[in-house]
């Protein structure tokens, strides 16, 4: 296919380079590298010459991934080093190119000016400069470098490759296919324990770390597919997979006793009703503004009847579903408002600047109080993050951090709520219903657990809010043109 003898030389260069790379990998034993070396030449061609298909690559790799941390004999773990293989390195990459892009040549303006945009724009912004009065340097600017490849590369780059509405379609259906294998690993490695609740903890290992990750990265998914199952632009095939796959999905959520993903499905339904009965956002807010005020009113009463509930976790469904609201003697709540106040106590002492952005589970332990610590307390930092995707920026990034993460939440809402209203193609209102629905899975779910640290939830997330921003953006093009004819 090559033509030219210029062409020949660096077809024949490249495959010598090639050889000799992978003799020496292999004279020195590094045997793993050398495997790794064909994988490396193909996700460099698709860097330089189809950039879609490699982010697209990403997205199948993500629920696959496995953090480097966790692999035996490299000693990594030991130096506190940690990346998920092959997605980190490749976003990392994409970076680096959106960046030589940007001085190249620039970037879209109307994508800039979207409210989404400015607002996680800012959160980035801030993020640097907490940085800069952070507690721990190294670990801030690592968990900047870690949260920006994940923005750059599914929310700025995603936009323009979302605006070709097939791209969004795909986006899903790779991601699907791939978690499929991990809820096949998942069930095959959890039914020697009669699909225990305690064997769901560790069936999810190596992919993933914790059975509550993988409970709520299920729950973004259920209504995509229950969307997709939906949409007539695919034939009653596709429909009836989708639907199939919806199944189990569900079966799956409901096997990963993840009550925190079961808690953020309800709400989703809760919201997608309110929705289809036309209720506005305004009222919405003002409801959950209301209760919020009437907890902090009669809070002591309703602490007191949530303390009355001992009902511990168990394989009996509706007893786990019971102890969601055991704040008496289940050891995984209580250690969340462990973990809560020690965030509250740590913003007090910094409530500008905080500790610095990835800070908290080397900072937390002193902020423990005796009669609240728990059987799963620990002082090592090795126990987790905040528990809290708002809480943990408010320790480690002070009161604008935890403000502008909730202005994300509140910016991205009433963008799909907008869209939802106006958009006249049904299909679109669908696919948009069931993307911000995902949303609102893991919205909710982060007032439990945080995950975006993690390219198991970065990727979903951050891609779909720029499929939301995409659509938009896409719609107000379609309708201007329509004014001007």
């Amino acid at each position: 296919m090559l033509v030219g003898k210029k062409q020949i030389w660096i077809f024949y260069i490249a495959s010598i380079l090639f050889v000799c790379l992978d003799l020496l990998f292999i004279l020195l034993r590094i045997n793993f590298m050398a495997g790794l070396l064909p994988l490396a030449a193909l996700i460099i061609y698709l860097a330089l010459f189809s950039l879609d298909k490699l982010m697209l690559f990403v997205v199948f790799c993500t629920p696959i991934s496995i953090n480097i941390f966790q692999v035996p004999g490299l000693g990594l773990g030991d130096i506190g080093v940690g990346m998920a293989l092959p997605t980190e390195p490749i976003m990392f990459g994409i970076m680096l190119l959106f960046f030589m892009h940007i001085a190249y040549s620039g970037y879209d303006k109307k994508i800039l000016r979207h409210p989404v945009t400015i607002m996680i724009s800012l959160s980035l912004i801030w993020m640097l400069v907490t940085c800069f009065t952070s507690t721990m340097y190294f670990v801030s600017f690592k968990y900047l470098l870690e949260r920006s490849w994940g923005v750059v590369t599914f929310f700025f780059l995603g936009i323009l490759l979302f605006k070709n509405v097939k791209n969004i379609y795909s986006f899903h259906w790779l991601y699907v296919a791939s978690f499929l294998l991990v809820i096949g690993y998942t069930i095959v490695r959890h039914y020697p324990s009669h699909f225990s609740e305690k064997g769901a903890h560790t069936a999810v290992n190596p992919f993933y770390n914790d059975h509550t990750a993988y409970g709520a990265l299920l729950a973004m998914f259920v209504p995509i597919l229950g969307g997709f199952s939906l949409i007539k632009r695919f034939g009653p095939t596709v429909r009836i997979l989708a639907f199939c796959l919806f199944l189990v999905f569900l079966m799956a959520l409901a096997l990963s006793y993840s009550r925190a993903a079961w808690l953020s499905t309800i709400a989703a339904i809760a919201l997608l009703i309110l929705m289809l009965f036309r209720v506005k956002l305004k009222w919405i807010l003002a409801g959950l503004t209301l209760g919020l005020c009437l907890f902090f009113a009669y809070q002591t009463s309703i602490i007191m009847k949530l303390q009355r509930n001992n009902t511990d976790v168990s394989q009996d469904i509706g007893k786990e579903i019971q102890s969601i609201s055991n704040i008496s003697s289940d050891a995984s709540n209580r250690e969340r408002l462990n973990r809560w106040s020690c965030a509250y106590r740590m913003w007090l002492d910094k409530p500008v600047f905080g500790y610095g952005p990835g800070t908290y589970m080397f900072k937390y332990a002193p902020y423990q109080l005796s009669y609240m610590r728990t059987i799963i307390s620990t002082n090592e930092g090795n126990g987790g993050n905040a528990h809290n995707e708002y809480l943990g920026p408010l320790a480690e990034e002070g009161v604008f951090g935890m403000l502008i993460m909730l202005a994300i939440a509140t910016t991205v809402i009433a963008l799909a709520f907008r869209l939802f209203y106006t958009l006249k193609d049904r299909d679109m209102r669908i696919l948009v219903i069931s993307i911000f629905l995902g949303l609102i899975t893991y919205f909710v779910h982060g007032l439990m657990n945080n995950f975006l640290d993690t390219d198991k939830a970065a990727v979903p997330f951050w891609g779909f809010i720029a499929m939301l921003v995409a659509i938009d953006l896409t719609n107000k093009e379609q309708e201007k043109k329509l004014e001007i004819a």
